[in-house]
């Protein structure tokens, strides 16, 4: 994994926290922004992201994480209380295969409706038995060191 710099002059977030594009600023502060996402979900969608390039959640700072999930909750509640919000998605895609496009560590913040009419292409798989699924968790525990 490379290392990314704390403003990358050619990322659209960090132009946004620069005020070199504008956006529609909903909450900030010290270390974070959020501002409404303009290809919104679901109307109300909003991005959480640092105000300091990092990229991925895997480089990025406990401190800012921890920022960027606690600002999400304050966000879940405003539009569940401002937009009348039955509910609340709270995503983090990182990386290009799990659907992320701009490389700078971001929330999604997505207020849900009941009658919205969105519904995610969830398509759970199974495994073949519990031997497999027991490997995996093994391989993940010998990461963590966790044996």
């Amino acid at each position: 994994m490379k290392k990314r710099s704390k403003f990358m002059s050619d990322c659209i977030f960090c132009k946004i926290v620069n005020k070199e594009i504008p956006a529609t600023v909903v909450y900030e502060s010290e270390e974070v922004l959020v501002f409404m996402d303009i290809g919104p979900i679901i109307k109300g969608h909003v991005l959480v992201i640092p105000k300091k390039h990092y990229d991925p959640v895997t480089e990025t700072p406990d401190e800012i994480l921890a920022e960027m999930h606690l600002t999400a909750k304050k966000i879940a509640a405003a539009q569940m209380n401002g937009l009348g919000a039955d509910g609340v998605n709270i995503m983090q895609n990182n990386g290009k295969a799990s659907g992320q496009e701009v490389e700078h560590i971001h929330i999604h913040v997505i207020p849900r409706f009941n009658n919205d009419g969105h519904h995610w292409n969830w398509n759970p798989k199974v495994y073949n038995d519990f031997e497999e699924m027991n490997d995996l968790a093994e391989k993940l525990q010998k990461q963590l060191n966790y044996e």
